[in-house]
């Protein structure tokens, strides 16, 4: 026994080793952490439980006979975060790269399938150099499975993806399919077609960090939600951004013990509105003061930034808030901010969180461009992913809500719950200068001073509709409230609608219009 125990010893110390110590001493010189470092610092300590870790692949082309290594470049297993339960895969870079194989993908789909048997996250820490090449078709093959189980595992369990090097080729379908992506700033890039290649077919020459830098998908491509300074950063977002999610889609978030009085009343919410309607605000400054302090956690920070989205606590409960911006295009909807509107609504009621909408919008963006590309495609996302949701949805009008955007942003019609507005909210059918010039043209040009005129119709439209109490009169608001007591109005209401039932008509699926 004794020497089969020395032999399991010296297995498990060498897959303790990776790729050996100048690997690990060239990944460190990267600025990087190995894959067991990152566990170690993601898990709770000694809550980590390894399994196959002795797995290697069986390839003898290319010489690969010489080069095998137990646990062949990945680390799965399962662990706790601040005491709940997780699964975890971790690409280790110092093995062959981490390029992808057979063997990872069987280890991955392992974790992936008891993940979702267990009702639990799966956390993936990416760091590849791309698909095993001297495992030809069969390492094509082996991304396959595991998008599949990433889809099968999509609104079942929270799937968190962390880029912490490399993920190029087809590795990148696997985070697209999850729920959040976090990328390292300066050390993490995904695209699908790496410079090199992008030079021969089209001529272009072009960085990894200009072409799938973790700047680029935040701000400019908007398939990352979240840009970490460095890798211990990347792992505390992670943590925090699972203590918003549950266990899996039959349980809720944890809450939090309350810290933070509910009846608690900002009077800076009753001027933080400018009585000037060209004027602009913060809606983050909405957030913080009525949100549970220091609860609030955007997602898309960098992209599309006249909508909001993230995960906030009201009474200690996580709630997921959707908001227009009206200092960037003065809040306006356009093709980015409703696909990033569309998900966030989609990713909270799929783990059964509360939304509450924050609506400051003139309307949808104007332009050739914008219709050219389908701002009617993606302006439809909204209405649909509102519309499917069955969670518990609250609104808020703090100012504008004109035209197709009220409808679209959590109006009554889009199975709306409970409907407020502050005194300063404008509900109507368009602007007023359009809409002056619409019912009175005739008029207008008829005047002897028509600019006079004209002004005269604009101010009469807004004394008529340029309030929240039409829509209050004809049941599509529920209450005028005054800002300050936006926050304990909200608990109250999610109080009410915690136990709420939604019955849906069975059907295999709707077309989402992508």
């Amino acid at each position: 026994m004794s020497d089969q125990l020395a032999t399991l010893r010296a297995k498990r110390q060498q897959a303790l080793e990776g790729g050996g110590a100048k690997r690990i001493e060239a990944q460190h010189a990267k600025g990087k952490l190995t894959a067991r470092e990152r566990l170690s610092i993601l898990l709770d300590e000694a809550s980590f439980q390894e399994l196959g870790a002795l797995a290697t692949h069986h390839n003898t082309d290319f010489g690969m006979d010489k080069h095998r290594h137990p646990g062949d470049g990945i680390i799965t297993g399962f662990g706790k975060i601040q005491g709940r339960r997780v699964a975890v895969y971790a690409q280790d870079f110092t093995v062959l790269g981490g390029s992808f194989s057979e063997v990872q993908s069987n280890k991955i789909s392992r974790i992936l399938d008891l993940a979702i048997d267990a009702g639990i996250p799966v956390i993936g820490l990416n760091d590849s150099g791309g698909a095993r090449v001297q495992e030809g078709v069969r390492s094509l093959a082996a991304y396959g499975e595991v998008f599949v189980r990433n889809v099968k595992a999509s609104g079942v369990i929270p799937q968190i993806s962390i880029i912490m090097g490399p993920c190029a080729g087809g590795a990148v379908y696997s985070p697209a399919l999850t729920d959040i992506t976090i990328m390292v700033n300066e050390t993490s890039n995904m695209f699908l077609t790496g410079p090199d290649i992008i030079k021969t077919v089209t001529g272009e020459n072009v960085t990894a960090e200009e072409l799938g830098g973790a700047w680029v998908h935040n701000a400019t491509s908007g398939v990352a939600q979240m840009i970490a300074d460095d890798e211990q950063h990347a792992l505390n977002m992670t943590k925090a951004i699972l203590g918003y999610l549950p266990q899996n889609n039959t349980e809720d978030a944890p809450p939090l013990e309350p810290y933070d009085p509910i009846d608690r009343m900002d009077e800076a919410l009753n001027t933080l509105v400018p009585e000037d309607d060209r004027m602009a605000y913060d809606m983050r400054d909405v957030l913080a003061h009525v949100l549970d302090h220091d609860s609030v956690i955007e997602l898309h920070k960098e992209w599309a930034g006249n909508a909001l989205v993230g995960f906030g606590r009201l009474d200690g409960q996580s709630v997921g808030f959707i908001a227009n911006q009206p200092l960037v295009m003065s809040g306006c909807l356009d093709i980015n901010a409703s696909d990033k509107i569309a998900r966030h609504i989609t990713l909270c009621d799929q783990f059964n969180i509360p939304l509450v909408t924050f609506v400051d919008c003139p309307g949808y963006l104007p332009g050739v461009e914008q219709e050219y590309n389908g701002v009617i495609r993606h302006g439809a996302k909204i209405i649909y992913a509102y519309c499917q949701a069955t969670v518990p949805k609250i609104s808020l009008v703090t100012r504008k809500a004109m035209g197709g955007s009220y409808v679209a942003m959590s109006s009554k019609q889009m199975n709306n719950d409970v409907a407020f507005a502050w005194p300063s909210a404008q509900i109507a059918v368009m602007g007023a200068e359009g809409a002056a010039r619409l019912l009175n043209r005739r008029a207008i040009e008829a005047a002897d001073d028509p600019a006079a005129e004209e002004a005269r119709f604009v101010a009469e439209y807004k004394e008529m509709f340029y309030n929240p109490y039409q829509a209050a009169d004809v049941g599509q608001i529920d209450e005028v409230i005054e800002p300050r007591e936006t926050r304990p109005r909200l608990i109250r209401a999610l109080e009410v609608l915690r136990t709420k039932v939604s019955q849906t008509i069975p059907k295999k699926h709707g077309l989402f219009p992508v």
